[in-house]
C-alpha cells in the first residue's frame, strides 16, 4: 500500500488524451478525454436538472449553476473521497480549468458585445448617480468589512489586494444576470427595468476596471513598481485596442449587409483576435478575460456583424463551456470550512454588508433623484443581484491567493444569497399599475358598426409581414380617417442566450416597445415597413416589441391587448406556408402560445393561417382585389366571422361571398347526435337569425356583397360545397361553430382552428386561400382547449424557456 506522505513530493504523471478502450484493459476514466466527456456531461445533467427544479420559483439559471458547482464539489458529493477521486482527480483538474477558462474568455466576449458604449455615453445624470453610489458606498463598506475579515480569518493575506478586492466583490451588479431576472419578471420595458439596466451597465464597466486595479495589486512580488507597470501595461492595451483594432472591427462591420450572410473569414479573424487578446492579458499579468472583455466591448453593435458573432458562439459558449466554470468554483469551494459561531457571523456580516451597500444606496440616490419610493426599492432590489461576475472575481482572488478557503466559500454563498433573494423581493415590492378591467368594444360584432375597430396583430418575423400588412389593408374601411387602429406586436424570444441581451439592447435604443418619436438611424426593418404602411394609407398603426420566454409571452400579448382596448388579437398560425404550397411547422410551441391566448384574451381573437394574401410585397389600395369568403354554421365565433367580413366589404377593392350551411329538413338530426342544452341552442339560433337578418338588410344594394344558402345532406356534401370556394383569396370562419354540420365536420389535427378552420388548413384541401378563424369574447367565459391539444400533440417542443 502505497504511502499518502508521498504525493505531496511526488507530481502525478500526466494523463494521456485517449484510452485503447476496455477491451484492451484500459480505463476510460485514467484518460483525459473521456474524463472530460464524463465531467461535462455530469455537470450538465446536475446544472440544468436543478434549472427545471428551480424554474417555478423564477430563478435565473446562473443560480442553479452555482448550487450545481458546490454540489459536485467537496461541500456535498465530494466528501465522498471515491466520487472525489474518480470523477475529478487532482491531475485531471488543469484540463478542466483549461476548458472553463476558455469558455469563460468567450463569454466575457459575449459580455462584452451586449454592453453598447453609445448608450452609456448616453446615459443620463439620474442614472448615472444611481450607478455611482450604487459602487461607490458599497466599495467602501467593502474595504470596510474586509477589516474585520483580516482580524479574524484572513490574517496572513496581501493586504492592498484584499481591500480592493472585497471592495470590489461588494460593489458589483451582474449585467447579464440582471438582464433576465427583468426579462422573468417582465420589468425590462418599464422605467425601472430601463434604469436598472443602464445603471448596471456602468456598474459593470467600472468594476471591470477596478478588477483590473485588483488583479495588477495582487502579484506574486513585493515591489509596487511590478503593480503600477502591470497596470500602465493594461492601459496601453486598451489604448492601442481603440486606435488600431476598433477601425479593423468597423471595416468588418461595413464589409457586412442585412440579409446577407457574414463572411466566415470575417468571423474566424475575430474569434482568433479574440484569442490573442486573451494572450497579451495573461503576459502582462492581468488575466485573459480582460483581453477578451475589451475586444468585445470594440464590436460595432449596428448591423448583422455583432449579431452573427453571437449568434456563432453562444450556444457552445454558455450551454457547454461556462458551466464547467461554475464546477471550477464548484471544487474550491467547501462550505465545511465555515465552522463555528465566528464564521456563521461573519457570513451573516458580510451578507448584510453587501445587502446595505447596495440596496441602502441605491434607495437614498434613487429617492433623491425623484425617482417614487416603491421604485426606488425595487432598484436596490434589482442592484443587488451578483452572479456570475462575482464568482469571476472570487475565483481570481482564490487563485491569485488573495482569497483562504473560508473566505472564498464565504463570499460564494453570499454571492447566491444575494442574487437568489433578488426575484422573490421584487415581486413581493413592485406594485404595477392597474389596468383597465373593463372596456366597451371587446368584440368586432356591435351595435355601432361605424365605431373604431383596434386590432393587436403578432407576428414572429419579416416573412408575416406581407401577409399582415395586406390583412390590416383589407380592415381599414373607407367610412372613417380614424377608422382603424392597430396595434403590431413583434413576438421576440428571450432567452438565457447572450444574443436576448443585444436584442433587448437594439430595442431599447430604437425606443420600443414604446411608440416610435422621432427618427431613428438604422431602424428596425420590420418597423420601417409599418411606418411605410401608416403613411401611405389612413391607418393609424403603432409598432411594438414583446420580449418574453415562450412560456408566458401569452401575459404581454393578453395585457397589451387589455391595455390597448383592443376589439381582437390576430395571431400567426404555428405552420408557414412552403415552397411547394404545403403548411410546415416553425415551432410547435407557438401553436401553445396561441392557445393560452385563446384561453386568456380579453376579446376576440383571430389565428391567421398565412398562405401568401397578396404575394410577398404590400399590395396597395387601389390595387387591391380580393374575394372574401365567409362560411357560416352558426354560433357567435360565426358570427365574429361575418362581423369582420362585413368590415372587410367597405373596402372598394373586396369582394365577400356569404355561404350559410342548413341542414336538409328531411335528415335534421341523422347526421349526429349532439348533446347540447336547449336554452343555449335555441338563443344562439335566435342571435344568428336577427344578425343574419340584419346583415342582409344593411348589404341589400351593395353589389360586392353575395349571400348564399347550401342546403346539405351531410358532411361530404358539406365540403364539397366548400370546396368550390376555393379558389378565393381569403376564408373567414368561426372557431366553434354550432349545429350538426359543424360537428360532423370534427377533426382533431389542430383543434385550435376548430372544425372547419382544421379542414380549410389541412394538406387534404386544395387551395391556395388564406384562412382566418375567429373566436368572438363571451364575457370572460374560459375557453378551454389545452387537455385535448396535449393528448394529439406527443411531439411538442417542449424546451422553451
Amino acid at each position: 500500500m502505497t504511502s499518502n506522505t508521498t504525493s505531496g513530493n511526488v507530481c502525478p504523471s500526466p494523463m494521456k488524451s485517449t484510452s485503447n478502450g476496455v477491451f484492451q484493459g484500459d480505463h476510460p476514466l485514467d484518460y483525459a478525454l473521456p474524463l472530460a466527456i464524463l465531467q461535462i456531461c455530469l455537470v450538465l445533467v446536475v446544472t440544468r436538472g436543478l434549472a427545471y427544479l428551480l424554474k417555478p420559483l423564477r430563478q435565473p439559471r446562473v443560480i442553479a449553476e452555482i448550487v450545481g458547482g458546490i454540489l459536485l464539489g467537496p461541500s456535498a458529493l465530494g466528501r465522498n473521497k471515491s466520487y472525489l477521486h474518480a470523477v475529478f482527480p487532482p491531475k485531471s483538474l488543469p484540463v478542466l480549468d483549461t476548458l472553463a477558462n476558455l469558455g469563460l474568455i468567450f463569454f466575457l466576449f459575449l459580455a462584452g458585445i451586449e454592453l453598447d458604449p453609445k448608450s452609456l455615453r448616453q446615459t443620463g445624470g439620474r442614472v448615472l448617480a444611481i450607478a455611482m453610489v450604487g459602487i461607490s458606498l458599497p466599495f467602501a463598506l467593502g474595504i470596510g468589512s474586509s477589516f474585520v475579515l483580516k482580524e479574524t480569518i484572513a490574517k496572513d493575506v496581501n493586504t492592498s489586494a484584499f481591500l480592493v478586492y472585497m471592495g470590489v466583490a461588494l460593489s458589483i451588479t451582474a449585467f447579464p444576470v440582471l438582464a433576465r431576472i427583468l426579462a422573468e419578471l417582465k420589468l425590462l420595458t418599464t422605467s425601472v427595468g430601463q434604469m436598472a439596466m443602464s445603471a448596471a451597465a456602468v456598474n459593470d464597466v467600472a468594476a471591470w476596471i477596478l478588477l483590473a486595479l485588483a488583479v495588477a495589486l495582487s502579484g506574486n512580488t513585493q515591489s509596487p513598481l511590478v503593480s503600477l507597470w502591470v497596470f500602465l501595461s493594461g492601459i496601453v492595451f486598451v489604448v492601442f485596442s481603440i486606435l488600431i483594432v476598433l477601425p479593423i472591427f468597423k471595416w468588418m462591420a461595413q464589409q457586412c449587409h442585412e440579409g446577407e450572410p457574414v463572411d466566415e473569414l470575417y468571423i474566424c479573424s475575430t474569434l482568433a483576435a479574440v484569442l490573442a487578446a486573451g494572450f497579451v492579458t495573461d503576459a502582462i499579468g492581468i488575466h485573459a478575460m480582460f483581453g477578451a472583455f475589451v475586444f468585445g466591448i470594440l464590436i460595432p453593435k449596428d448591423g448583422p456583424f455583432s449579431g452573427a458573432l453571437v449568434e456563432k458562439i453562444e450556444d457552445l459558449v454558455s450551454g457547454l463551456l461556462l458551466p464547467l466554470y461554475f464546477v471550477s468554483s464548484g471544487l474550491k469551494t467547501d462550505v465545511a470550512t465555515i465552522q463555528g459561531l465566528q464564521s456563521w457571523g461573519l457570513l451573516v456580516f458580510v451578507t448584510f454588508t453587501a445587502c446595505f451597500g447596495k440596496i441602502v444606496g441605491t434607495i437614498v440616490v434613487s429617492l433623491l433623484c425623484k425617482v417614487s419610493f416603491n421604485e426606488s426599492v425595487v432598484l436596490g432590489f434589482l442592484m443587488n443581484s451578483k452572479g456570475l461576475v462575482e464568482l469571476i472575481v472570487l475565483n481570481i482572488g482564490k487563485d491569485r491567493k488573495v482569497l483562504n478557503d473560508q473566505t472564498f466559500a464565504i463570499m460564494v454563498l453570499m454571492a447566491l444569497v444575494t442574487t437568489f433573494m433578488t426575484t422573490p423581493l421584487v415581486m413581493a415590492v413592485y406594485k404595477r399599475k392597474a389596468g383597465i378591467f373593463d372596456y366597451k368594444y371587446k368584440t368586432i360584432e356591435r351595435k355601432i358598426s361605424d365605431s373604431q375597430l383596434r386590432i393587436l396583430v403578432c407576428f414572429h418575423g419579416a416573412r408575416n409581414i406581407p401577409s399582415v400588412i395586406n390583412l390590416i389593408e383589407t380592415s381599414r374601411g373607407i367610412k372613417k380617417r380614424d377608422a382603424l387602429c392597430v396595434y403590431s406586436m413583434h413576438l421576440k424570444e428571450f432567452s438565457e442566450r447572450s444574443s436576448s441581451i443585444l436584442m433587448v439592447q437594439k430595442v431599447r435604443k430604437n425606443g420600443l416597445p414604446f411608440w416610435n418619436k422621432g427618427h431613428r438611424a438604422n431602424s428596425d426593418h420590420v418597423i420601417v415597413a409599418f411606418e411605410a404602411y401608416q403613411k401611405l394609407s389612413q391607418v393609424c398603426v403603432r409598432p411594438m416589441v414583446a420580449i418574453s420566454s415562450v412560456a408566458d409571452i401569452h401575459e404581454d400579448i393578453c395585457a397589451t391587448a387589455e391595455r390597448k382596448r383592443a376589439a381582437i388579437i390576430i395571431l400567426p398560425f404555428h405552420k408557414q406556408q412552403r415552397l411547394d404550397g404545403s403548411l410546415d411547422i416553425t415551432r410547435n410551441d407557438f401553436r401553445f402560445v396561441n392557445k393560452r391566448v385563446l384561453e386568456h384574451a380579453p376579446c376576440s381573437v383571430g389565428i391567421f393561417v398565412d398562405r401568401g394574401l397578396g404575394g410577398t410585397c404590400h399590395v396597395s389600395a387601389s390595387n387591391v382585389s380580393y374575394c372574401v369568403s365567409v362560411l357560416f354554421f352558426g354560433g357567435g365565433d360565426d358570427r365574429e366571422a361575418l362581423a369582420y367580413g362585413a368590415r372587410m366589404a367597405e373596402h372598394p377593392g373586396i369582394k365577400l361571398v356569404v355561404i350559410r350551411f342548413l341542414v336538409d329538413t328531411n335528415i335534421l338530426g341523422e347526421i349526429t347526435k349532439v348533446d347540447v342544452g336547449e336554452s343555449s341552442s335555441g338563443k344562439s339560433i335566435s342571435e344568428d337569425e336577427e344578425f343574419l337578418a340584419e346583415f342582409k338588410l344593411k348589404t341589400a344594394s351593395d353589389e360586392s356583397v353575395i349571400y348564399e344558402e347550401k342546403i346539405v345532406k351531410d358532411a361530404a356534401e358539406t365540403v364539397a360545397a366548400i370546396r368550390e370556394f376555393n379558389s378565393c383569396n381569403l376564408f373567414l370562419v368561426g372557431l366553434r361553430p354550432t349545429g350538426e354540420l359543424a360537428c360532423a365536420l370534427e377533426r382533431s389535427d389542430c383543434l385550435e382552428l376548430g372544425p372547419v378552420g382544421d379542414l380549410l388548413a389541412s394538406q387534404d384541401f386544395p387551395t391556395t386561400a388564406s384562412v382566418l378563424v375567429m373566436q368572438q369574447y363571451h364575457n370572460g367565459a374560459p375557453t378551454n382547449l389545452g387537455p385535448v391539444m396535449e393528448e394529439h400533440s406527443h411531439d411538442v417542443d417542449t424546451e422553451s424557456v
